[in-house]
């Protein structure tokens, strides 16, 4: 049975600039990666693929992500501008254009992003309607949409882990929509990635980063 579309899907969010899949998406994935980051980058890397190699520039995608990546939202009048302030602001950035990914959605963007001693990697899909898919984090399978609050835990591959901490969100009053894991081999790192209706409180974000087998967690709310 087809998936449904919903009144979102078909005309798209309120954003600036001439396409959903150009302006709108491609704000939200940079401001995803912003959020994953832990904040607006210093130096960034932009890769665009397939269809976004050719026309990112003449259709605004140059700067929907470079205002993405100043965390500006999809219906900020700075995005026109968004080049000229990242100047400003310090924000050292370049583009890389690949035109022919077979593997890739028509629409990815691999950002890179180095914030001190914190560097990020990402790979996302713009798929219409302003909708997009966070498909890759640091090298490890992610899918979450940001249209829910989202929990990226990356830590040991422990028999139970995954059950304990769904028992923890559980116990926070929490939702669980979907939950994936990736890992790079048995009884190696694990990175775990939920999406929920509802935020999680401080002291259980506090309390899941205490655990000695949880390398890091990070919280990415939803991004309208």
């Amino acid at each position: 049975m087809p998936e449904k579309s919903s009144i979102f899907d078909m005309i798209g969010p309120i954003m600036i600039g001439p396409s959903s899949s150009h302006t709108a998406g491609v704000v939200r994935i940079a401001r995803a990666a912003v959020a994953i980051l832990g904040g607006i980058p210093e130096e960034a890397e932009i890769i665009f693929y397939n269809s976004f190699a050719s026309t990112y520039e003449g259709h605004g995608s140059d700067r929907a992500i470079i205002a993405g990546l100043q965390d500006f939202a999809t219906d900020d009048k700075r995005i026109k501008e968004s080049l000229d302030l990242a100047k400003k602001a310090g924000l050292k950035y370049h583009f890389k254009s690949i035109g022919n990914a077979s593997t890739f959605h028509p629409n990815s963007i691999k950002l890179k992003l180095k914030k001190g001693e914190r560097k990020i990697e990402i790979l996302g899909e713009s798929r219409g309607g302003g909708i997009i898919s966070i498909v890759e984090v640091n090298g490890f399978k992610a899918g979450f949409t940001t249209s829910n609050h989202t929990l990226i835990i990356y830590a040991d591959d422990v028999k139970g882990s995954i059950a304990f901490i769904a028992n923890v969100i559980a116990n926070d009053q929490c939702n669980i929509a979907t939950m994936s894991v990736s890992r790079k081999g048995k009884n190696d790192l694990a990175c775990l990635v939920i999406e929920m209706d509802s935020g999680i409180k401080d002291v259980t974000f506090i309390y899941l980063n205490s655990l000695n087998w949880v390398k890091e967690v990070v919280y990415i709310p939803e991004i309208a």
